[in-house]
């Protein structure tokens, strides 16, 4: 695919921001400019105990200078791995642009002033399935989720706003590298990463592709 983020537009140090959370920013707000569906899309990677990897697809909540932070059922095998092995890798796979972000760095749970309201802001329907579901377990069939669901639509009938689970909220990943990839031709791509050498400081390294 060829456009403005062809093959032909590269990334060298010199344009590259002065800390991975302001280029970011920058790579972001041009995939959403360039009307990507889902840029806020992430693959998140986690481990069990025995160092067993899974992976999943999730949207990114928020970000800043601490980390990536994003919502889940801490019950789930995302949030059980979160919890026994608290390492994550994060990739943001931007393909039309011919870009993509991975971030590694360990895990931890965000405050509960902060997931109460950001579950408030949810969808009702939303807020009611993360009631209903008991996310990642086996359950019989399509009928015991909607049972579900409706028991939690009769229990929350009268209330506003609905809590959130005690079992559900957020994570944050704290970067301790990331990864600035572009496409470039002949598979001589430009990789810049940003890696935590020391307490608030970082160092850019170039990758060869």
């Amino acid at each position: 695919m060829r456009n403005e983020y062809s093959a032909d537009r590269g990334l060298t140090e010199s344009e590259l921001a002065a800390d991975w959370h302001t280029q970011f920013g920058r790579w972001f707000g041009e995939a959403v400019a360039a009307g990507l569906p889902e840029p806020n899309a992430m693959v998140v990677g986690t481990a069990d105990a025995a160092g067993r990897p899974s992976a999943r697809t999730v949207l990114l909540k928020g970000y800043d200078p601490e980390g990536f932070v994003f919502f889940t059922n801490y019950d789930s095998r995302k949030g059980v791995e979160a919890a026994v092995n608290p390492y994550a890798s994060l990739v943001f796979p931007w393909f039309p642009m011919q870009r993509q972000v991975v971030v590694a760095g360990p895990v931890e749970r965000v405050d509960r002033a902060a997931t109460q309201e950001y579950f408030a802001s949810r969808p009702r329907g939303s807020q009611l399935g993360a009631w209903a579901s008991t996310q990642s377990r086996v359950i019989g069939d399509r009928v015991a989720l909607d049972d579900a669901y409706r028991s939690a639509a009769e229990r929350f009938a009268d209330v506003e706003p609905i809590p959130a689970p005690p079992h559900w909220g957020g994570l944050r990943v704290r970067p301790e590298s990331v990864e600035f990839w572009q496409g470039r031709a002949s598979r001589l791509h430009d990789r810049l990463r940003f890696r935590l050498v020391g307490p608030g400081e970082w160092a850019v390294e170039r990758l060869a592709p």
